[in-house]
């Protein structure tokens, strides 16, 4: 499942993001790259554990924590700190898939990417290219979303981001490991949440068909849950 969710960072919270990252020191973004991945990458990083990735990272992860869309969709049992990279005159990445597991240098942290999410930190009209392409069964998705949206998709996709022509290309990107292994039973649980939502708008939360099917969400998330 891909999914756009909008204004995950207001328009203030995105400029206190760049006003942390843009005077920071980048390095090359193949310090963060697997084998396969080191073949086909092209841009800037903020180092792991710069006090602005950090201080940027912290902000993002608070206001996700907050955000009901994006913990309905990927029911985040560890997110991998946010990483920030640019893309520009001509800096691409070519067509890969992310690691399974995503460790942490130097410490024992260490998640099984089941989502990867990019959070778009400024707009499309400030750049050409930079498009993220995620395929799957349906086809190619070609991504491209205002400042402050997010995009969440399975880390097993395989994706890329087409060349920047023009301006430069700002985004943070990070994995999540749920706590349903199963992208099936992720979505299902997605969906039914979603309709409890709407029946909950209609009915009120004291109906008892809502009652109900609270409870059955509930359960199904105890029964495949992992933690």
């Amino acid at each position: 499942m891909l999914l756009r969710v909008p204004g995950a960072l207001n328009s203030p919270q995105v400029q206190e993001v760049r006003r942390l990252i843009d005077d920071a020191e980048w390095a090359d973004g193949n310090a963060t790259s697997g084998h396969q991945s080191a073949l086909a990458k092209r841009n800037r990083q903020l180092p792991e554990g710069s006090p602005a990735a950090v201080r940027a990272g912290n902000l993002i992860l608070d206001r996700l924590a907050a955000n009901p869309l994006f913990v309905s969709a990927s029911l985040p049992f560890k997110v991998y700190p946010p990483l920030f990279n640019r893309y520009e005159g001509g800096g691409e990445f070519g067509l890969h898939v992310d690691n399974s597991v995503r460790a942490r240098a130097g410490s024992d942290f260490r998640i099984r990417s089941d989502l990867s999410a990019t959070l778009f930190l400024n707009d499309p009209s400030e750049y050409e290219g930079g498009e993220l392409v995620v395929e799957d069964t349906y086809g190619q998705h070609r991504v491209r979303f205002d400042a402050g949206d997010l995009v969440l998709y399975p880390a097993s996709s395989l994706h890329r981001v087409t060349p920047v022509t023009r301006g430069i290309r700002i985004a943070s990107f990070f994995w999540i490991q749920s706590m349903i292994r199963s992208a099936e039973d992720r979505r299902m649980l997605f969906d039914l949440d979603h309709a409890v939502q709407v029946l909950t708008a209609d009915r009120g939360g004291r109906d008892d068909q809502v009652i109900a099917l609270t409870g059955l969400y509930h359960n199904l998330l105890r029964k495949w849950g992992e933690l």
